[in-house]
């Protein structure tokens, strides 16, 4: 019961994050698991948080398709190929020790850590549609992040955003509309992934949803309250996800010494 309990409080934490500023929250779902949460083994952990991550993303897909933000040819072959490099990531990722992971894990969250303190700058093209010119662009770039995202169990929004604006020039509004179908998709395959193997708990899955559908509200209402202050809001969150690196880093790193 305390871990159902922890679960459920690690769940309202990445929906808070993720309703407040629109994204981040799931990069802190392995931590949570493994060191708040107590689950043993990191591949259950990421396998557990990846069901989170899909379901999660699959609601904010249906708002943004309402709102007509989403690109959704160049989002489907970003996707598509992205699927492919996130079965081959996720496939890899639990071949690794676990202890081994989380160490990349934390070096990853340092990455974007940084990634989120970089402001993105730049409109894009709003009339932007795929051509033959932004179609390899987008297959590569959807193949690298999927592995990248299958590899730590993550939704990888935070690579995914830039990803698309890089690959075919989409205004950031676009890029984070589209990017939902692959955070959706790299999140099913990915867990379908981990469920094969039986590194998901099934329990501890629903209460991080639960959790989290609460944190999100909770997160989007505070959002719109502070929006004039999002991007103080966005650094303090950066922050906190290259402390929360450094800090996963130094509990692998020590399981070897």
């Amino acid at each position: 019961m305390t871990q159902l309990a922890a679960g459920t409080l690690s769940g309202v934490m990445v929906g808070f994050s993720l309703g407040l500023i629109g994204g981040g929250g799931s990069v802190l779902a392995v931590p949570l698991l493994v060191y708040f949460v107590g689950v043993p083994e990191p591949h259950v952990a990421i396998g557990t948080s990846s069901i989170a991550v899909a379901a999660n993303a699959l609601f904010s897909l249906a708002n943004h398709a309402r709102a007509g933000t989403i690109k959704w040819r160049c989002a489907s072959v970003f996707a598509l190929f992205g699927v492919l490099g996130a079965y081959g990531g996720s496939t890899l990722g639990k071949a690794i020790n676990g202890e081994k992971l989380l160490a990349l894990f934390g070096l990853l969250m340092l990455v974007i850590g940084a990634l989120m303190f970089k402001s993105r700058s730049g409109d894009g093209y709003p009339q932007v549609r795929l051509n033959r010119e932004n179609f390899p662009r987008l297959a590569a770039t959807g193949l690298a992040t999927g592995a990248l995202s299958g590899f730590f169990g993550i939704g990888g929004g935070f690579l995914i955003v830039p990803g698309l604006m890089l690959a075919a020039e989409l205004p950031i509004v676009n890029a984070i509309g589209s990017s939902l179908v692959s955070v959706s998709a790299f999140g099913v395959t990915t867990a379908a992934n981990y469920a094969f193997s039986g590194l998901v708990d099934w329990k501890l899955a629903a209460t991080i949803l639960g959790g989290g559908v609460i944190g999100g509200l909770i997160g989007a209402a505070t959002g719109r309250r502070l929006s004039a202050e999002r991007g103080a809001l966005a650094t303090v969150f950066a922050g906190m996800v290259a402390a929360t690196g450094l800090y996963v880093i130094w509990r692998a790193v020590g399981a070897f010494i």
